[in-house]
Parts: C-alpha cells; structure tokens; sequence
C-alpha cells in the first residue's frame, strides 16, 4: 500500500487493496473510510447496526466507528482512507455536500448502490488515485482533487437516490415527526417513553414502527444521536470536555467520558487526539 504521512509520522491519506476477509473482525480506524467493493453480497455492520449490501456498493465509516464485514464469499475489497487534517469535509461541504449524506448521519444506511456504469466510473477514478499515490513524490493537491470527484459523485449518487431503506418503503410520517423531536431535544430527552409521549403513542408501539422504518431501536438512535453530537464537538469545536458533557446535558464530564467510551471503545480525549480538531473549529471563532 502506499500512502501520505504527516511530518510527525501520522497517516492522512491511502488506498489500499485488501481481502473482506480481513475485516470479518470488528474494526476501527481513526480516518474517514470508504470501501468500495465491485461484486458479491453480504453485511456490513456499523457500531450496532448490520446492513446488507449486493456490489457493487460503496460503504462509508466515520472516525471510530466500529465496523464489520462479513461477505458470503471472500473476496478483494478497496479500501480509502483520510485524515480529516488531509481532506476536511466539513470545510469543503459546499463543494461535494458529503457530510449529513455518506458520513455522520444516524439515519440513513451507511453505504450507496451502484449501477455497472457508475462501477465502471468509480474503478476508473480509484485506478488514477492509486496512480497518482505511486508518484514520487505524490501531490497532495491532485489527492485531494480525486477525494473531492469520488465524494461529490457519490453524494450526488445519493441525492438522486434519497432513502433511507432500500426498499422503498413510503414514509412514515409518525416516525419522521420522531426524527425532528429526536433533532431538537436529544439533549434533554434520553428515553423512548419521552419521545413515545409526545407522539401519543406506546414505547412498544413506538420501538416496533422506529425499527421497521429505520433499523435502529428508539434507544439506539438517541444514544447515536448524543455520540454524533458529541463527536462534531469534540472535533470541530475547542470546547473543553466538562463543558461538552454540560451542554449534552450529562450528570459530569466523568459520566460523559464513561457513556462514549462504552458507545465509541475510546475515551473522549483519545478521539480528539487521533482526530485532531478541525480547521473549522478557529474559522467559527
């Protein structure tokens, strides 16, 4: 593999050939990942949740994340990976619109289909980044120029593709007006009977409908909400983390820093150190 490090040693960009059987374990990595796999089928499990895929299919992780492959044969996967120091998609959202779409979005499936064509475009457009990685020296500005293609062609992928389940399913206009509650009050409101409350319904009833619709328990999607916020916070802010955990509304920062490492495997202070803070973090001062 050949890849781009920091002066310090660190890993901001590469691209890899790998074997699915590789990731049959549960991973993580501290970059944004991007596996694009040609052909086959099997699941994908990000943190808690498990999908299934048919390829060619492209599958998007957050820093963190913990995921899992588990293809119904083995076979040869691409793996992308990126520092958000090398490629900040949250500075660069207007230009390929990614974030909220293939990365940092607790509900829609964390992967896009792809038709042969777009395969074949994606295969193409790999193949020229791999060239490139190859240069001695690579530019760090053709890199970057290849990540912002490949995201925005998969954004626009799922833009015109815009659900959440692959199977079409119509709206369930219940459960959406569950999605903006859980937007606006996941600080205040960690349990299912609260939300069940405000939608005049049972939290049986309410747990059935959230996982039919969106393939997450109640519980599931207010704990992804609170680790979501939390690591935009950690990441794209300087906020201490005692006053993160205040404004999550949490006991202490030390009931914080508990609850994300059982949700993340890391300590608060290890994500923001492998992650690093984001530039945007001085641009919004």
């Amino acid at each position: 593999m050949k890849a781009v490090h920091a002066d310090t040693g660190e890993y901001l960009f590469g691209l890899k050939p790998a074997m699915a059987s590789s990731l049959a374990r549960p991973s993580q990595f501290s970059e944004y990942t991007v596996i694009f796999i040609p052909s086959g089928s099997g699941t994908y499990q990000a943190d808690f949740s498990t999908f299934s895929f048919n390829g060619p299919v492209l599958l998007f992780a957050t820093p963190f994340q913990a995921l899992r492959l588990q293809a119904d044969k083995d076979m040869e996967v691409l793996l992308l990976q990126f520092h958000g120091d090398f490629y900040c998609i949250e500075q660069h959202h207007s230009e390929v619109a990614c974030n909220g779409l293939l990365f940092n979005n607790i509900y829609l499936w964390p992967y896009i289909s792809l038709s042969a064509a777009q395969a074949a475009d994606f295969t193409q457009l790999l193949t020229q980044l791999g060239n490139e990685l190859h240069q001695e020296p690579p530019s760090g500005i053709v890199l970057k120029a290849y990540l912002q293609l490949l995201l925005a062609k998969s954004s626009t992928i799922r833009l015109q593709t815009q659900t959440a389940r692959p199977d079409e399913q119509p709206q369930d206009k219940q459960m959406e007006a569950f999605r903006q509650l859980l937007d606006q009050h996941y600080r205040s409101l960690h349990k299912p009977a609260d939300y069940a409350s405000m939608l005049a319904i049972s939290p049986n009833h309410l747990s059935k409908r959230c996982k039919g619709y969106f393939g997450k328990s109640p519980s599931q999607l207010i704990q992804d909400r609170l680790v979501l916020e939390a690591k935009k916070q950690l990441h794209l802010t300087r906020k201490s983390i005692k006053e993160i955990a205040y404004e999550l509304q949490f006991e202490d920062e030390f009931y914080f820093s508990r609850f994300f490492k059982k949700m993340t495997k890391v300590s608060p202070r290890t994500f923001r150190r492998r992650t690093g803070i984001s530039v945007v973090a001085d641009l919004s001062m």
